[in-house]
């Protein structure tokens, strides 16, 4: 199952919205029988929301930062996004609208389809719909 970014930010941080059920659905995840996943891409842009100033978060310092990644790194499957990735990209993108930042949904989603993962944990399901069977959008709460 490939984890999304927000599924982490929520779980990790006591204030955020939806911290509960993003630690249930992990905690489900890592419960199940198969790899629990996420990409470098996830982890930059974890880098990016933790180190910046949320209503519900301060943001970390740069050590705090580095600590909470490398505590990812060690817990996480991780699928690399190379050239085959960019291919599934581009042919992905040319036949699903994924305009702007939606791109990087998509990105997401060519790293999945590369390595064979079908199973996604979101809480941004309104934007994987678009991907309709190619991803199975999995319950988080």
């Amino acid at each position: 199952m490939f984890i999304d970014t927000n599924v982490l930010v929520y779980a990790r941080i006591f204030e955020a919205p939806h911290h509960v059920s993003a630690r249930e659905a992990l905690q489900r995840a890592f419960g199940e029988d198969e790899p629990v996943r996420i990409s470098r891409q996830v982890v930059r842009e974890y880098l990016s929301v933790i180190t910046r100033q949320q209503d519900w978060l301060a943001p970390f310092t740069p050590g705090e930062a580095v600590d909470d990644v490398r505590r990812l790194l060690n817990a996480f499957e991780m699928l690399e996004d190379g050239p085959e990735v960019t291919e599934t990209l581009i042919a992905l993108c040319g036949v699903v609208s994924a305009p702007g930042r939606q791109v990087h949904d998509a990105n997401i989603v060519a790293t999945m389809l590369t390595h064979g993962e079908r199973r996604l944990l979101t809480f941004n399901t309104e934007d994987f719909r678009r991907y309709g069977e190619r991803v199975e959008l999995v319950e988080t709460h």
